[in-house]
């Protein structure tokens, strides 16, 4: 008797001879379906999270900016944050139809200056949004945007994750409000003492009226600059008047540290820095920023530049310190330039470090009490 014809097989797909052996092929090819549900659910997690950024940059366009029709909006991102420059700009785009993105080289470091190209357009601009890597918030070409009018918010170091998680998700009225209500206890205390369990331990004075409380995410009035998330209370300490130990055991410019660094300040300068490696890393970044100025303002790298309070309950400390200084509770000290607050060190690199739970006065008013506000 003649064999049945059985047709040659294709790859590791056998033989068919009967209806028993088709179910046994289709539960064989089964995984290639498995497969095809897997690479489905790939793509709606893409879909959710371009949703997720498009939503959390309406809530940037519509309620931190306000942006209105017709108004002239640049919106500056760089290789690193594409995806939310680009969910800013569909955004933006349904608020104005004069919506510009760019994208510029990435930076080397904080407060290094934008290419002249892109600081020529943002003084050109109603509004301009800026999340890069490295912080634009501290140089010429946002100083120069906000005199010519434009109302700026800088997002350094900004990821997909915090975009649409932690500090960005805070009730900026609520914490407009906090900041506000602030200012009375603020209000003619001139000399600022911070101490905590790890170390630190040091004293400085402050005017009273330099302290900054606009940094509430709101930012719908020319000449605003805010950075976002947004939340904190922040001064330039008076050159020179610094003394004493600050010990950094938070974040240090984007890194959860595992050892804590010690800051020895004398005159507002920064004359030692000590720790594990990340030290010196730190010495090794100032110095070539100093390298860069005239030998008589090298010194100046090293001014602290910056201090003020994390304000915002919904910030986290997650080693990115465009959040972790917002966390309620925590302080931070910025190291280097000083000139956007009012201050004589220009020196082109600006970098805080932030303490946990620190203890701090204000004259004889005591506002923190490890991580606590208690005023």
């Amino acid at each position: 008797m003649v064999a049945p014809f059985r047709r040659k097989s294709k790859g590791n797909v056998p033989d068919i001879e009967d209806d028993d052996e088709i179910t046994e092929v289709i539960e064989a090819v089964a995984p290639e379906s498995e497969i095809l549900e897997e690479i489905s659910d790939e793509k709606i997690e893409e879909i959710d999270l371009e949703l997720a950024l498009i939503e959390s940059a309406k809530r940037v366009t519509n309620t931190c900016m306000d942006i209105r029709r017709g108004e002239n909006v640049l919106i500056v991102c760089d290789p690193t944050t594409g995806e939310i420059g680009q969910a800013l700009h569909r955004a933006a785009t349904e608020r104005s139809d004069r919506v510009l993105l760019i994208v510029m080289p990435k930076s080397r470091h904080h407060g290094e200056e934008p290419p002249a190209p892109v600081a020529n357009l943002m003084r050109q601009q109603q509004i301009v949004i800026v999340p890069t890597r490295y912080s634009l918030t501290h140089t010429r070409a946002i100083r120069s945007a906000v005199k010519e009018g434009a109302r700026v918010a800088t997002m350094p170091g900004m990821t997909p994750e915090m975009f649409i998680n932690g500090g960005i998700t805070a009730d900026f009225n609520q914490i407009k409000k906090n900041l506000s209500e602030l200012s009375s206890t603020l209000r003619r205390k001139r000399l600022i003492h911070v101490k905590d369990s790890n170390g630190t331990d040091v004293e400085f004075e402050v005017s009273w009226r330099d302290w900054e409380l606009d940094d509430n995410g709101i930012c719908n009035r020319p000449r605003m600059i805010t950075n976002l998330p947004a939340g904190k209370a922040f001064v330039l300490p008076k050159e020179g008047t610094m003394n004493g130990t600050i010990i950094i055991d938070g974040t240090w410019e984007s890194t959860l540290l595992e050892e804590p660094l010690e800051l020895v300040v004398e005159k507002g300068i920064v004359i030692d820095i000590k720790g594990d490696s990340t030290a010196a890393q730190i010495r090794q970044q100032f110095g070539e920023a100093a390298s860069r100025l005239r030998s008589k303002d090298r010194e100046l790298v090293w001014t602290v530049a910056e201090f003020g309070f994390g304000m915002n309950p919904n910030a986290r400390m997650i080693g990115h310190v465009l959040e972790d200084e917002k966390q309620l509770g925590t302080c931070y000290f910025s190291i280097g330039d000083n000139s956007s607050l009012g201050g004589s060190a220009s020196v082109g690199i600006h970098i805080p470090g932030v303490i946990t739970k620190p203890s701090v006065w204000l004259d004889d008013t005591q506002v923190l009490d490890d991580g606590v506000f208690v005023a």
